[in-house]
């Protein structure tokens, strides 16, 4: 399962995107059951965070801040891509395809690399989230930097900051599924052991008798 990776019809280069278009903005106002009333809050409040539901449009993966930004990393730097993702108070956001925050976990349960994820928090159906401003803030960081990476989670904005790294720019975009999370969670994990193993052959511990 390590070594696998579903064929999925994403193969854009790395997301530049720092804001939502307005087809990004249509797509997040169809989770809504008042699509017209979120389209209404954002014109008069365009710099604040706002509530949807997931479950219809989409599910939500929240993962701790390191963590998720290597889950992020390992689909774009190995696999498929990503479709949008957002930082949310010091938390990753991987917005997934419908289903998946119920079936991830159940397939995390018989990977042998489930001891080294960290807890996710995964919102389906009957769960909401918040989702960044449409537009950055003025003086705040930008979705990605001018070299096409994604901008520090430990940046001068500050941890809380809730904004997007790769904002949905298109009606439909490509959700990743549980098969595809599950597999940049097995390849974050992988390389956070790996990581640890360096350090500890680096520092060895030395045991007095």
């Amino acid at each position: 399962m390590s070594d696998w990776l579903p064929e999925t019809p994403r193969t854009l280069a790395f997301p530049t995107a720092a804001y939502v278009t307005l087809a990004g903005a249509e797509w997040l106002a169809s989770a809504s059951p008042h699509p017209d009333e979120m389209h209404a809050l954002w014109a008069t409040q365009p710099a604040a965070p706002s509530v949807l539901p997931c479950g219809s449009a989409f599910d939500v993966i929240n993962a701790p801040a390191l963590f998720g930004r290597r889950m992020v990393d390992r689909l774009w730097s190995d696999g498929p891509g990503s479709g949008p993702v957002a930082a949310h108070r010091g938390r990753i956001l991987l917005f997934a395809a419908p289903g998946t925050a119920q079936r991830l976990p159940a397939l995390l349960v018989w990977e042998e690399w489930a001891a080294a994820v960290p807890p996710l928090l995964c919102h389906g159906s009957g769960d909401a989230v918040t989702v960044p401003p449409l537009h950055p803030r003025p003086g705040t960081a930008a979705g990605t930097r001018a070299d096409g990476a994604l901008p520090a989670i430990d940046d001068p904005v500050g941890p809380t900051v809730s904004r997007w790294l790769v904002a949905p720019d298109v009606r439909n975009p490509w959700l990743p599924g549980p098969d595809v999370l599950l597999w940049a969670c097995v390849r974050a994990a992988r390389s956070v052991a790996g990581y640890e193993r360096e350090a500890a052959a680096q520092h060895p511990v030395s045991v007095l008798s």
